[in-house]
């Protein structure tokens, strides 16, 4: 778990101030890897590597930017957890080092760009092709760790984190097709990113760039929702149970104690009681974060459920309005995106309190995406069980869940009558992409404050279209079209702030439900299995049951780490965020009325996400637009030394 940078010259001609460059983009990753860093430049000063490294595999030997005997060099952040049986596979007596480093080094030797498909891990990776005089990258199947980059002046550059990219793109611009996909949606789709010249290699895909033409990223790997429908509940169960052993047994590969996030929720506590039920003494302990202002913000006392029954110990956290505007600025920085959803600062919060005590956590991130465990799933399941009720095509079990087995598990929608209330006003019986497009769809609840006259013709509903519809997904499963574009879109979203978060305190997390083998197999699993009579995450909750109280498997109240951001603007950061909406600069945004966002201010409900989001476009702002002579000098200086 590491930071990476390079560079790449597509004209062949030396990067002007390449070295000193290379270390620029080092200082900004610093916080990525606090054990050690290094820097990699070609002799005819045309391709470059840069590295910070966080220690955990092979601590003594593993330094990067690591080469081999045929010029080869690579800069790797990530794990690849099945390095050592890659290492037999390999030849074991050709190893120098003890690191999955160099496994990356010998398997692109043997197997070329195809060695991604060989690694089961989190990755994101370039190595320099020596003998083709190229650039190979990669980044992991989900996303879960980052890879961005940008082409100015005929240089190619990359970097675990778009901060490191700042000092070389010509100005610091917003992407306005980005920034409607953020309002609409939260996330960016198709590679865009909220900064004009800087694109996002997606999951799944590497990237190749010669002298000779422009980059091309490719597809390696992609899920497809091939249902077995012949395959029993029982059966799901077994296999399920097995994957995700052998998954959590890989991700406790480490040469320094592992931690784990423990919310209190289902998918973290399952993780951790399988870490210690899989592999007894492995020494795991939790961490949880919590609020005093009532039960509906604090989920604790089931964390320490499960620590219980699991005997393991729970590091507790309370968080603060004051921690809030103490820290608010940095959760940002490190993030280099506005994120609507509070629950990012907690986050940064909780994994400060993990690195005090690991270098490594384990996380239940991804489980709502591959499994279906978000309540608008039942929300326009319910929706669409009603229609084909009426129309008579609800016959086809594999595909629809019937309107009369989905009734008991409908008293989870209770909190929810305000939404669906909404979500009925108009379109229902509409076309399945058009109603998860409107659950999902977060702009029509911004108003004037936004100056939508700025905006050009993107239209972020086609975007959504070609995504939704893919041709990997069965059209007449609503629930495998809703959870395919949660994965390929919110999931890779959630993961940008899983990784900033914990690399913001040089943690790493680890996510054992991402394990490619177990992914693919629950892509398998029908909605009649998966979300059996409409109860959310049914299959995982039976193969994870045995592992937890019941009171968590239970659950109802699913909260998602719930942040008292609006109680706190109401209060003690009312004056800080009033501060940070009127300031001077504040004032002078092209895409938003701030002064109108200020007026928001005591009118956000309890969990309301429209202030937040807008508050954080503004610190957004603030952190990266108003510093950008910052950005500036920091590359005149890489160029002065050139001179």
């Amino acid at each position: 778990m590491c930071g990476i940078a390079g560079f790449f010259s597509l004209n062949s001609e030396p990067v002007r101030g390449g070295a000193a460059s290379l270390r620029v983009m080092n200082a900004l990753l610093a916080h990525r890897g606090p054990d050690g860093e290094g820097v990699w430049l070609h002799p005819d000063g045309g391709a470059g590597l840069a590295h910070r490294r966080l220690s955990i595999i092979d601590i003594e030997s593993g330094a990067q930017p690591m080469g081999d005997e045929h010029g080869n060099w690579v800069s790797f952040n990530g794990e690849i957890y099945n390095y050592i049986e890659l290492r037999d596979e390999l030849g074991a007596h050709r190893f120098h080092t003890r690191s999955d480093t160099e496994v990356i080094l010998r398997a692109y030797e043997k197997w070329g760009p195809d060695c991604v498909s060989h690694f089961r891990g989190m990755f994101a990776f370039a190595i320099w092709d020596e003998r083709r005089r190229e650039l190979f990258c990669a980044r992991d199947r989900f996303g879960i760790k980052p890879f961005y980059f940008t082409s100015q002046g005929g240089v190619f550059r990359f970097a675990s984190e778009i901060k490191a990219l700042l000092p070389f793109v010509p100005e610091i611009a917003t992407d306005f097709d980005g920034l409607r996909d953020y309002l609409t949606f939260q996330f960016c789709l198709h590679g865009k990113t909220l900064f004009r010249g800087v694109q996002e290699l997606l999951p799944g895909h590497t990237l190749a760039l010669s002298a000779e033409g422009a980059p091309v990223p490719k597809r390696y790997w992609d899920v497809f929702y091939n249902l077995d429908l012949k395959g029993t509940e029982a059966e799901f169960e077994e296999r399920l149970s097995e994957k995700l052993e052998d998954s959590v047994r890989l991700h406790l590969r480490s040469d320094v104690p592992v931690g784990a996030y423990v919310s209190g929720g289902l998918d973290s506590s399952a993780i951790a009681a399988a870490a210690v039920r899989m592999v007894p003494g492995c020494g795991m302990e939790g961490f949880v974060g919590k609020f005093a202002l009532g039960a509906q913000y604090d989920e604790s006392h089931h964390a320490r459920e499960v620590a219980r029954q699991n005997g393991f110990r729970l590091h507790e956290m309370e968080i603060t309005c004051g921690d809030f505007i103490k820290h608010i600025g940095d959760t940002i920085r490190h993030l280099d995106f506005p994120v609507a959803g509070p629950g990012s600062f907690s986050q940064y919060m909780v994994s400060a309190l993990a690195a005090r005590h690991r270098k490594v956590v384990l996380g239940g991130q991804g489980g709502d995406e591959v499994f279906g465990g978000y309540v608008r799933y039942l929300i326009a399941y319910f929706e669409q069980c009603l229609k084909a009720a009426i129309d008579g095509t609800s016959g086809n079990a594999q595909y629809i869940v019937t309107y009369e087995s989905i009734i008991p598990n409908l008293t989870a929608l209770r909190p929810y009558k305000p939404m669906l209330q909404e979500f009925w006003r108009e379109g229902l019986f509409d076309d399945m992409d058009r109603r998860y497009f409107r659950l999902i769809n977060r702009s029509p609840m911004l108003g004037d404050e936004i100056r939508w006259e700025v905006f050009g013709d993107y239209c972020a509903f086609e975007s959504f279209r070609r995504i939704f519809h893919g041709d990997n997904v069965h059209h007449e499963s609503y629930f495998d079209l809703m959870t395919h574009f949660d994965f390929k879109t919110l999931l890779p979203a959630l993961l940008q702030v899983e990784d900033r978060m914990s690399m913001a305190h040089g943690l790493e997390s680890r996510v054992p439900l991402l394990d490619h083998p177990l992914v693919e197999l629950a892509a398998t699993i029908p909605a009649r299995v998966k979300f059996a009579n409409g109860d959310m995450k049914h299959v995982f909750k039976k193969v994870v049951a045995p592992l937890l109280p019941e009171s968590v498997v239970a659950r109802k109240d699913k909260m998602g780490f719930p942040t008292p951001f609006s109680e706190w603007s109401k209060g003690e950061a009312r004056e800080f965020v009033l501060d940070v909406l009127t300031s001077r600069q504040a004032k002078s945004r092209p895409f938003v009325d701030n002064a109108r966002v200020a007026s928001r201010l005591g009118k956000e409900p309890a969990f309301g996400r429209t202030l937040w989001g807008l508050l954080s476009l503004e610190l957004w702002q603030r952190e990266f637009h108003d510093r950008q002579p910052h950005f500036r000098k920091l590359a005149a200086e890489a160029h002065a030394s050139a001179s």
